[in-house]
């Protein structure tokens, strides 16, 4: 195991509260695009955190009043018009790596959304396995706006499974924005709040799964992600033994004794 709690990333913030993580992507001028150096170091970051043992939960935060506006138009779509196709296809990649990255982590990722959330960023709040947003935010999949098709970064698997084929397929054929108000009655996002109750929020929530049996939710996220391509017999043995794996931690055990004793189990992740 190793410990992340003091990281200091370049190219994005890195803010730990007990064993949740804050995230902020550091451009608030330019509504916080991605760079190729942000999304390489995002995309290693979330790589290590399955061997972390001092974080236990992310939660991305919007900064200056925005979540993240995409690819950077400079930075990132001027150089791809130039690029021949192996340049491409490892760009294309390494975005990838970067959503394989969240969904492999181990860790609960929560998004709090406000202002814009498109392109890159509308996939990372897509990614995670929580969102919540304010009646301000703005959340677009607008690839086919730059003439590029809507399957970009698992956008065709993973949107069709939170809001429904129908509903993604006219987000991602028009690029069109989706409401606060849309995305909370499809789906996409759990609830609402306001833009000043927004962080307390969120991080409450993730002390709140914190406080739980942290390695069992690792153990949740796993399933949650594998069982899309699992058969429902299949599926129901792999929660089988996942579950036995559960019933052999001390985390187990404490559940019992806190029971029998009335009182409230602490969990220690073990």
């Amino acid at each position: 195991m190793s410990a992340m709690a003091k990281l200091k990333p370049k190219h994005f913030l890195w803010e730990v509260e007990g064993k949740v993580v804050k995230v902020r992507l550091d451009r608030p001028e330019r509504k916080n695009p991605l760079t190729f150096d942000s999304y390489a170091e995002l995309r290693d970051t979330f790589r290590d955190l399955v061997y972390a043992d001092d974080v236990n939960a992310v939660v991305f935060l919007p900064n200056g009043g925005n979540f993240c506006s995409g690819g950077d138009v400079h930075d990132i779509i001027g150089p791809l018009v130039k690029m021949d196709m192996k340049e491409l296809l490892a760009f294309t990649r390494m975005t990838g790596d970067f959503v394989k990255a969240m969904l492999n982590c181990g860790k609960p990722i929560i998004s709090a959304v406000d202002g814009v959330a498109v392109g890159a960023g509308a996939i990372i709040a897509m990614s995670s396995d929580i969102r919540i947003a304010t009646p301000e935010a703005k959340t677009a999949f607008l690839f086919t706006r730059v003439g590029l098709a809507g399957c970009d970064m698992g956008a065709c698997a993973i949107l069709p499974r939170i809001i429904g084929q129908g509903r993604a397929a006219e987000l991602l054929y028009t690029g069109r924005t989706m409401s606060a108000t849309e995305g909370e009655r499809w789906g996409f996002y759990n609830r609402l709040v306001e833009p000043a109750a927004l962080e307390a929020d969120a991080l409450d929530l993730a002390a709140r799964i914190v406080a739980g049996p942290t390695f069992a939710h690792g153990i949740t996220k796993t399933q949650l992600n594998q069982e899309w391509s699992m058969g429902l017999d299949q599926a129901i043995e792999a929660e089988a033994q996942a579950q036995a794996i559960c019933m052999q931690t001390g985390d187990f055990e404490r559940a019992y004794q806190a029971f029998v004793a009335k009182q409230k189990p602490v969990f220690e992740g073990n």
